[in-house]
């Protein structure tokens, strides 16, 4: 079936009640018809719900639609988009490894593979997604995993996907790819052989900030993958945590089993059914809104290249824009998002035009329906220091639009006054 069919109906085929809408299980725990069932769950010989932190039926109807629309053998959900690259990664590495990052990802990723989780013995090693072979070089024998983002936030950088799996794929080590952005309706990283792709599904699966969610979907196949890889010998050797379960062992996919039964279940960042359910909704709709965003953004882009105070100006939809031909190459129909940024002289200019829209909001959330605008340097990008900004595309110059489904006439003008203002 098309996306804009799985979208609709994968994973549900109605409840006993025969509701069209999928329900919400609201419930923290579910009741068990004896003791022998009840230990049958724990044992995994009964697949049944157990608690609402492990697996919900209004979650469980998420996961399946999510690893449909992204071509995946399975899914998790969690309770965020930085859960589920937590959970991504730290279901490969102990103290010790690394894992080898882009230079363009959003900030909130780099201070969690840079800081947070260097406390738990994880170094971060960065190669230039531009020059995908410079990963070559960072690889060595404790290298878990390569983490990029499909179209990168906010320098709006298109990943040559293909390039980077066949060198994931040389050394063995596991690929991450971050699709938030595209969204799968644009691009699935695993048609191109990423192992892991993951998302913040409170930007455009939400698609009206209304709910936090995240997702990890794994490949097919990646099970035999694992079977007696040196990288990665917790997932065919037995967990003393689960009774010495072996997780190549068992019929399941492998990667997501083991963050269901040992992540999910010691760190609990879970999503609630009625995110789950509100996300479930929005996602019926994303074909139809991608397509509004993308087709709002080139002509916003459009606009923005005629603007004498208008510099490195990112949307890949533009002839210009030296993303041009991979977005052409990997996403559908050309379509590039709704995420654009640009550059202005300097923080005072870009803090001027915030302040002067009306249509815009200043956010730091995207994919909404409403148009958003951020200075990243002073908010998403903050905490890292100016100089290592820089060396990321991230100048006090730069502001990223966050393209609604409004007229684009209307933000047109709208970004006309703030920079007459």
């Amino acid at each position: 079936m098309n996306k804009e069919t799985l979208a609709i109906h994968a994973g549900y085929n109605k409840d006993t009640q025969g509701t069209m809408a999928v329900p919400i299980y609201q419930t923290t725990a579910f009741a068990f018809e004896s003791a022998q069932q009840a230990s049958d769950r724990f044992t995994l010989q009964d697949l049944g719900n157990i608690y609402t932190r492990l697996t919900n039926p209004t979650t469980a109807i998420l996961e399946a639609r999510l690893a449909e629309l992204e071509g995946g053998a399975s899914a998790i959900a969690t309770s965020s988009g930085q859960a589920a690259i937590f959970y991504a990664v730290a279901n490969l590495f102990e103290s010790g490894d690394n894992i080898i990052i882009s230079d363009k990802i959003y900030g909130g990723s780099v201070t969690l593979f840079k800081h947070t989780m260097k406390r738990f013995g994880l170094e971060a090693r960065v190669f230039e997604l531009d020059n995908p072979e410079t990963i070559e070089a960072l690889v060595d024998d404790k290298t878990k995993a390569i983490f990029f983002e499909s179209l990168s936030n906010p320098q709006i950088a298109v990943a040559d996907i293909d390039a980077i799996s066949a060198i994931a794929k040389k050394h063995g080590i596991v690929s991450i790819c971050d699709n938030t952005v595209a969204t799968p309706y644009l691009i699935n990283p695993i048609a191109h052989g990423t192992d892991i792709v993951v998302h913040s599904c409170s930007k455009y699966m939400s698609g009206q900030g209304l709910a936090l969610g995240g997702a990890i979907i794994d490949r097919d196949g990646l099970t035999d993958f694992f079977k007696d890889n040196p990288r990665y010998t917790h997932f065919f050797t037995p967990d003393e945590s689960y009774h010495g379960l072996v997780y190549t062992d068992l019929p399941f996919p492998a990667f997501n089993l083991r963050i269901r039964l040992a992540l999910l279940r010691d760190i609990g960042a879970t999503p609630s059914p009625f995110n789950s359910w509100s996300l479930i909704q929005s996602i019926e709709t994303l074909g139809l809104r991608i397509e509004k965003h993308s087709s709002n953004t080139q002509k916003v882009a459009e606009y923005l290249e005629s603007k004498s105070e208008v510099f490195n100006l990112n949307y890949p939809g533009l002839k210009s824009n030296k993303y041009h031909a991979l977005a052409n190459k990997y996403f559908k129909d050309g379509l590039c998002s709704g995420l654009l940024s640009f550059e202005v002289k300097d923080k005072d200019t870009a803090w001027k035009v915030l302040d002067n829209t009306d249509l815009f909001s200043i956010v730091v959330n995207i994919g909404d329906s409403k148009s958003i605008i951020t200075h990243p340097s002073s908010t998403t990008h903050q905490q890292i220091p100016l100089d290592e900004q820089k060396e990321i595309g991230i100048t006090e110059g730069l502001v990223r639009l966050s393209i609604g489904l409004e007229d684009a006439s209307d933000l047109i003008a709208d970004l006309e006054t703030a920079f007459n203002a």
